[in-house]
């Protein structure tokens, strides 16, 4: 998850909140699209089972055009853990989403695509060592446009008990025509003080900058995590006593 845009099989667990609001750049050769910000609410229900909703305020920007601003395409989807080994074994997740367009005027003002879609992946998880590694892989169906792939790569470690470093490689394909856009990234996640988490990533695409390959892509921003609570690395280790 944020972020990067792998995701994990994690969960906020049971009536606990995880909310991620952060600025995303996308640089192009002939234009640039940020989210202004993105705002992505994720629900637990259970242990195992998290409700979520994502949307963005856009900015787009063309040569020779206005920079155009307006509401993104809304994406709710329902994240179930069916397989759970804990923290340090395998754990496996399905993760079905949709990606609407608004009630607006975003698609006819070229901000949001004419197509909708709907996305069903898998996402997998596995302590190897001093590294975490994440894995998803997704088929997208798409209404008005050519169906896809997703995958994504995120591998982990941290380097303390607060600061989290990560490199991902990801990439959307779709097959008639037949395109990828596979992208190279490095992020962290810092531990403020409860609720929040520091957010970043920057990376590029992995092929020639055109069209739709970016020459810079990033995230910044914060996580929330609601109700409050000490952070794991807050807390004192079996063998350490409470100041």
């Amino acid at each position: 998850g944020p972020p990067y845009y792998t995701n994990d099989p994690g969960t906020p667990g049971h009536l606990n909140w995880e909310i991620n609001l952060g600025y995303m750049p996308f640089f192009y050769s002939d234009q640039s699209v940020s989210h202004t910000p993105d705002v992505d609410i994720n629900f637990g229900v259970g242990n195992r089972i998290q409700l979520t909703y994502e949307n963005a305020w856009l900015r787009v920007q063309n040569p020779g055009s206005k920079t155009k601003y307006g509401l993104g395409q809304s994406n709710p989807g329902v994240k179930w853990r069916f397989y759970d080994h804990g923290e340090t074994g395998l754990n496996i997740s399905v993760f079905p989403q949709l990606f609407l367009n608004n009630p607006n005027d975003a698609v006819r003002r070229g901000i949001t695509p004419a197509s909708q879609a709907f996305l069903l992946p898998v996402e997998f998880s596995r302590k190897l060592g001093p590294v975490d590694v994440d894995f998803e892989v997704g088929y997208q169906s798409v209404h008005k446009g050519p169906d896809g792939m997703i995958g994504g790569l995120v591998i982990g470690h941290d380097v303390t008990r607060k600061f989290e470093m990560d490199v991902e490689f990801y990439n959307q394909s779709t097959f008639h025509p037949s395109e990828n856009q596979p992208t190279f990234d490095i992020g962290g996640r810092y531990k403020l003080r409860p609720p929040a988490i520091l957010l970043f990533m920057a990376g590029r695409s992995l092929e020639p900058t055109h069209n739709n390959q970016t020459y810079f892509l990033g995230y910044f921003g914060i996580q929330l995590l609601l109700p409050p609570k000490p952070f794991e690395s807050d807390e004192p280790h079996p063998q350490e006593s409470p100041q």
